[in-house]
């Protein structure tokens, strides 16, 4: 199974602008909720519309793309997310080709511009982090530009220790709140080893968006990706406490959330069903 690092380079296309209108959590799912489509990668090439009409069945209102889509012209892929009745907000593309990107993006109408991760010949050390620091400073220079915001999104290896700050330390010390913020991969963090609600506590200001799913217990934490690190499940089957994640992200007006299992043992449609479930439940509580 190829690893989410491989895979998730994609835009996201849609109407609908990033930092919407901020409401409090409550009843009916009043805040948007999305899809990462790599969680349905195995039925995207298969059935492009039907797998979005499928998905807003549920009753999932955004998505966020992944590298299968980009073989769409950047306006087939704008209207076929439209005709299924959703937006995406956000889309992730790749550090390497990141700077390639914008024209892409903006043709996609999209507000937001996420950068799915720090590639392994970067962010092995210290210094690495910091460079990377200073591309996501430049990126979100142009993003500002051309009307676009800029956010990169975490795995656990951005957690390892560089004496005494880890990778994410360096990143948020190292970028300008007002042209870089991070999209928090809630799994990630706790696979890690560190804990979701403790980092939407101290960054919770700095956060674009979220990305949802759960791990199961009774597994060590790591900072290394790959097959000893995959312990997803769907939310609210595992162990995160999605009751306090919801609320502080309501509190510090988190405009996006995505869930995105990048494994699942349940075929996709049904494990997207129970994590949306799920949710309307922590939220309606």
């Amino acid at each position: 199974m190829p690893t989410r690092r491989e895979f998730v380079t994609g835009a996201a296309a849609g109407l609908a602008a990033c930092a919407l209108a901020p409401r409090a959590f409550g009843k009916k799912m009043d805040r948007p909720v999305g899809v990462q489509l790599y969680t349905v990668r195995s039925l995207v090439d298969k059935d492009f519309p039907g797998t979005l009409a499928a998905i807003r069945k549920i009753g999932y209102r955004t998505v966020e793309t992944y590298v299968a889509e980009y073989k769409m012209a950047a306006k087939d892929l704008r209207q076929a997310i439209v005709d299924a009745g959703l937006i995406a907000p956000s889309g992730h593309f790749s550090y390497n080709d990141f700077s390639t990107r914008f024209d892409y993006a903006k043709e996609l109408g999209l507000e937001c511009v996420v950068c799915s991760s720090v590639p392994g010949n970067v962010g092995n050390s210290a210094d690495g982090f910091k460079r990377a620091a200073d591309q996501y400073n430049a990126w979100g220079e142009q993003a500002r530009k051309m009307g676009l915001k800029f956010g990169f999104h975490n795995h656990n290896t951005e957690f390892k220790d560089y004496g005494g700050l880890t990778g994410i330390d360096i990143l948020l010390q190292n970028t300008d709140p007002a042209l870089v913020q991070w999209q928090m991969d809630c799994y990630w963090v706790a696979q890690a080893g560190f804990d979701p609600v403790a980092m939407l506590k101290k960054h919770g200001k700095r956060m674009q968006s979220l990305h949802l799913k759960d791990r199961k217990p009774n597994f060590p934490p790591s900072t290394d990706t790959g097959p000893s690190s995959a312990h997803f499940t769907e939310v609210g089957t595992g162990t995160l406490d999605w009751t306090t994640i919801l609320r502080l992200a309501g509190q510090d007006h988190i405009p996006n959330m995505y869930v995105e299992q990048d494994q699942t043992e349940l075929p996709p449609l049904e494990s997207l069903q129970i994590s949306y479930t799920n949710i309307e439940k922590f939220l309606n509580a």
